[in-house]
């Protein structure tokens, strides 16, 4: 997939998705359906975040860059072309957008939007605003309604209040796949060594959104670079049942925020290979323990909570 941030390097002519996507959601999806059978189909989104660009404050993002482009790339998208929000841009009246961007830059043969899609000089345009200035031009507008599941509403919000919350099923129903939290293996204090769980420490983009603190069943996959082809290799094929803990470990005094994975019946060599944990099941919230012992007795009782879980879901027993 081609990526590019420069209107210079865009590959014309488009058949464009035009929205922010974070999550790349099962709404999101809706909206970048009908132009995926279409030449250079392109998703067009904005960067910084447009918030972000006016309140001055950094943006968490559900899909770090990335991840984002993984997903797209998955659905069959060609392009993504990320215009950089500035005060040039975000000056633009909706005729201007449409007339400057999409028209004489994007060469937009077909747009596609949500019902709830606003653009140019403070959010003036609506979804059949877009839709009458591009008929001027004789481009096709496909407006998508609202979608929801569930009777929820899918939205990057709700996701995240869902994630905040615990609620793994609310947000990974409104994803259509599960939340997952990829990162480089780094090396940590080795504390959880010599509790007899030894774990591997992930370094994540500093963007990326956090779930709630706590302890969750998750599944993980190992990906290593093959040197010869240069590519992603999963090792093992099967994703691993796992335990992993996001917070700051309040038993041993922790300040910084951390994502440690412990992998079950497997051991092997991580450091500096990249994990992706797939979140499962919310199985506690964080808390400080009166002892070490009384933290290595929980951990082990939510290893065998999720074992008993994971085993039972993936129907298999030991995954050595």
């Amino acid at each position: 997939m081609w990526v590019t941030s420069s209107l210079e390097t865009v590959l014309i002519p488009t058949a464009i998705a035009l929205g922010n996507f974070d999550g790349v959601h099962c709404g999101h999806q809706r909206v970048i359906e009908p132009v995926l059978a279409l030449s250079h189909a392109t998703v067009v989104t904005f960067y910084p975040h447009p918030q972000e660009f006016f309140t001055g404050q950094k943006r968490t993002l559900l899909t770090p860059l990335e991840e984002k482009v993984e997903y797209l790339r998955s659905l069959g998208v060609e392009q993504l072309v990320m215009l950089p929000f500035d005060e040039l841009l975000a000056a633009l009246s909706p005729e201007e957008f449409v007339e400057k961007i999409l028209v004489q830059r994007l060469k937009a043969q077909k747009i596609s939007v949500g019902q709830d899609f606003h653009f140019g000089r403070q959010r003036m345009g609506t979804a059949t605003d877009l839709q009458a200035i591009a008929a001027k031009y004789n481009i096709a507008v496909n407006i998508v309604s609202l979608q929801t599941c569930g009777g929820e509403r899918i939205s990057s919000s709700s996701i995240r209040e869902a994630l905040l919350a615990g609620d793994l099923s609310t947000a990974n129903q409104l994803l259509g796949r599960n939340y997952s939290l990829t990162g480089k293996v780094v090396v940590g204090q080795k504390l959880a060594r010599t509790l007899s769980f030894p774990t591997a420490n992930l370094e994540l983009p500093p963007e990326k959104f956090l779930p709630k603190h706590g302890v969750y069943g998750v599944r993980v996959a190992i990906a290593a670079k093959s040197p010869a082809q240069n590519t992603i290799l999963e090792h093992p094929p099967t994703p691993l049942i796992g335990i992993m803990n996001i917070g700051t470990r309040p038993t041993v005094d922790g300040t910084r925020i951390t994502i440690e994975v412990h992998i079950l019946n497997w051991s092997g060599d991580l450091y500096g290979q990249t994990l992706t944990a797939s979140l499962e099941k919310f199985l506690r919230p964080e808390r400080k323990f009166a002892s070490l012992e009384d933290l290595k007795a929980q951990i082990q009782a939510d290893v065998d909570l999720w074992e008993g879980i994971g085993n039972r879901e993936q129907g298999t027993g030991n995954r050595e």
